[in-house]
Formats: structure tokens, sequence, C-alpha cells
């Protein structure tokens, strides 16, 4: 119920950057795609999930929504090269939330640090055990995160407690992804900010059926449009 496989060399318009990749013993780097830096609104980060990539199908769709909606997308790889051939072979790395975390904090760091960008709202968009990830990233730096989503996630393998979490989070479920779903209302009886399950009806753990992954992409873009205008508050 966690694997996300890519299953096409799906591509987001714009161009690729390189951030520093924490919690590496050498100066191994993480890759992105940055798109809509022309757009005014706000920049959502996106997480992906276990075994996939910023390649994701997905996600690429999704964040091209985001675009045509005025935000800015960052899709980016949380691990490096060579730890994605690692965990190929093992399918260690895409579970250890910890680590995935400590990534995301590093790229909020990157973003800090870049005049293009460190003035945007930002918003984390998770899949699976990416969302983990965007939780508790949200928890550690509440004043720099606005809002989440998450889609088909398992927020329940954050590190962090959701009760400290301050960023308006949306939980996005296929209405037959009976388990995933019962995690997810569990997980959102604790969070103590504005927060929403939304079940997409008729879809599965992929959204693969027809219009659901379009129904995901929409109500992500109204959830973040709402929370990451300059006059916004949680």
């Amino acid at each position: 119920m966690d694997a996300e496989r890519d299953t096409t060399a799906a591509t987001s318009s714009g161009r690729e950057v390189s951030l520093p990749a924490k919690e590496t013993s050498g100066d191994e780097e993480l890759t992105g795609d940055l798109a809509g830096l022309d757009n005014p609104g706000g920049l959502v980060v996106f997480v992906h999930g276990s075994g996939s990539s910023r390649h994701s199908p997905r996600n690429v769709a999704v964040a091209e929504r985001l675009n045509g909606t005025g935000l800015a997308t960052l899709l980016l790889d949380l691990l490096t090269p060579r730890e994605r051939l690692q965990d190929e072979l093992d399918g260690r790395l895409r579970f250890d939330v910890e680590l995935l975390t400590a990534r995301v904090l590093g790229v909020l760091d990157w973003i800090s640090e870049r005049g293009e960008l460190r003035n945007r709202p930002l918003g984390l968009f998770g899949a699976s055990t990416g969302a983990a990830a965007a939780l508790g990233a949200a928890v550690r730096r509440p004043h720099d995160v606005r809002a989440v989503v998450s889609r088909g996630g398992r927020p329940d393998l954050t590190t962090e407690r959701v009760a400290a979490l301050r960023a308006p989070t949306l939980l996005i479920v296929g209405e037959r992804d009976s388990e995933v779903l019962r995690l997810n209302e569990n997980v959102a009886r604790h969070i103590p900010i504005d927060h929403e399950v939304h079940r997409v009806p008729g879809a599965t753990h992929l959204f693969e059926e027809n219009g659901a992954l379009r129904q995901v992409a929409e109500v992500a873009g109204a959830w973040f449009s709402r929370y990451l205008s300059t006059t916004a508050t949680a």
C-alpha cells in the first residue's frame, strides 16, 4: 500500500536545480525541477513518496495544475543518485522518515537563501511516506510552512507529534483506499489547526481512476490558494 513507482518519465517545465543533501558524508546533491517562477503566488515543494522521484507522473500532473493557478512548484528527489541505487536493492531508505524529514528541512534552508524564493509563502505537498516527512518538517518549522497537502499519504509515520502542527493540513485519500483512509482519519483527530480529510469518490491508492487525479489537483490547488495568499493566516 506504500510503494509508488514511476511508470513514465514525466517532466515538469521549468529549470533543473541542485541542492545540498543533508545527512551525507560527502558533497552529494539532490536534484529538483523548479517551475512557475513567473507566477505571483506561493511556492509548493513536492515531497515524493515511497520508491518514487521528482518524475512521478502523478506529482508532475498536480504541479502543472498548481502552476496554472498561479503558484510556483519545486519537485525534487529526496535521495541522492547513490542512495536511489541502494534503495532499489533493499527499499530501506524510502521508509527512513527521519532522513527524509531532514532532507526537507535542508530544502527549506536552501529556499531561505534564494532571493527569488524566500519571500514566497511556502507549502508542502507530500505523497505516501513523503507526507510523513512533510508533516515532520512543518512541525519543526512552524514559521516557514504555511500549508500542507497529503496525497495518499502515511501521516501516521511522521516522527513528530501532529498535535504540535501549526500549518493547515489537507489529507487527500481515495475512497476505496480503506486502510490508508483509516490511518489518515486517525491522525486527523489529533491535528489542532484547520484540517480536512478529503475522500476522492471511487479512487484507490494511486488515483488511477478516471478523473480522480484531476480532483486531487483541484482540491490541492484550492487549499494552497487559500492558505498561501499574502493575506492568509492560520
